[in-house]
């Protein structure tokens, strides 16, 4: 397949959109287009979001080998290893995208001027020409162009990360993977708590939710208090522990010794029948994308689990999966990630239960 990608910036920086075509490479046919509005952020930096949106779209289409095509000389060139990735702000984005060309067998990348690549300028500018747009323009001043400390550019997408109340099988420790299990009464206070909590943070603007029962009525509190209706995302669900799920710690040792003693301390590893935390990463990581794309420079709550609030804490650090084994969180404990346009994150809070005092 072709991928044909690309991105701009009114400003640079400035409020910033990107645009991705994928074709099929032998008839020339449009199979997918994405576009999306991205906040303040450089021209560079949507080139790079458009290329990651490409990426993605052909891999969810099951492309085996990909021709990027993009008239960004400086993308074209980091890709292909060809120049250095310098600027801070370029790398976490670049890793992103190398990530995303691994899942391929063949990849290729070509410069092209831009009039061959109209179809994906069209696609950036109406994302910059949609509301998200107007919104952001009358939020920018001067000042707000400026790198935050850390050298962070532009409106970040602040993620409050919430994970549900208490459940029957939280109380006995067992694995609670995709077992559709309701909160206990204990959990519903907690779910009341954390709704009375959060209702008084300015700015919240969506409440998503996992779609397992536990989550979603810890999420339905928060909905009552601040009148916001909650959206499910798939891709919020907690682990598929496989046939762990209900076992305790001892019994899942006892019943797979050696896979459990590997699932502990290695992510690529898999419970019999269930998914590994490097699976989890990368749909966590998608999830991620796809409600920033849609959400982009907002606060949003994220009502989920254990481990797809471990992985964003550990996506909003850039640290390595010991991570995952070493972060505790409780029930209803509250966190918070901002991720940045230009591929920077932030985190600002990690499991806190100050509400249940």
């Amino acid at each position: 397949m072709i991928v044909e990608a690309d991105g701009g910036s009114r400003g640079n920086p400035g409020p910033a959109g990107y645009g991705a075509v994928v074709r099929d490479k032998l008839s020339g046919e449009t199979v997918a287009e994405r576009k999306g509005f991205i906040g303040v952020a450089t021209n560079n930096v949507a080139e790079y979001q458009g290329l990651i949106a490409g990426l993605r779209a052909a891999q969810e289409l099951n492309a085996e080998t990909v021709d990027v095509r993009m008239d960004s000389k400086l993308v074209v060139e980091q890709m292909a290893g060809r120049w250095k990735i310098k600027h801070p702000s370029m790398q976490p984005l670049a890793r992103e995208a190398q990530a995303l060309a691994r899942s391929f067998k063949a990849i290729t990348y070509e410069w092209i001027p831009r009039e061959r690549n109209r179809q994906a300028d069209r696609l950036a500018n109406e994302a910059m020409d949609g509301a998200g747009n107007k919104t952001q323009e009358n939020k920018t001043q001067e000042g707000d162009k400026q790198p935050h400390w850390s050298g962070a550019v532009g409106e970040p997408t602040r993620l409050i990360l919430l994970r549900h109340g208490q459940t029957k099988l939280s109380v006995e420790r067992r694995y609670s993977g995709r077992g559709d299990h309701l909160l206990t009464e204990l959990g519903l206070q907690q779910a009341e708590k954390a709704a009375q909590r959060l209702s008084k943070m300015d700015g919240i603007a969506g409440i998503i939710s996992s779609p397992l029962q536990r989550a979603a009525q810890t999420a339905q509190k928060l909905g009552e208090k601040t009148g916001l209706e909650v959206v499910t995302h798939q891709g919020l669900i907690e682990t598929d522990f496989g046939t762990w799920e209900g076992l305790t710690f001892a019994e899942a040792a006892q019943q797979d010794p050696e896979i459990h003693r590997r699932w502990l301390g290695d992510t690529s590893v898999q419970p019999p029948e269930g998914e590994s935390f490097d699976e989890v990463n990368a749909r966590v990581r998608k999830a991620r994308t796809e409600i920033i794309a849609r959400y982009g420079g907002k606060t949003l709550v994220l009502v989920s689990h254990v481990t797809p609030i471990k992985t964003l804490l550990r996506q909003a650090l850039d640290v390595g999966p010991q991570f995952l084994f070493r972060m505790h969180l409780d029930l209803t404990g509250v966190s918070i990630a901002e991720f940045y346009p230009d591929g920077h994150a932030s985190v600002k809070l990690v499991n806190d239960t100050s509400h249940l005092g």
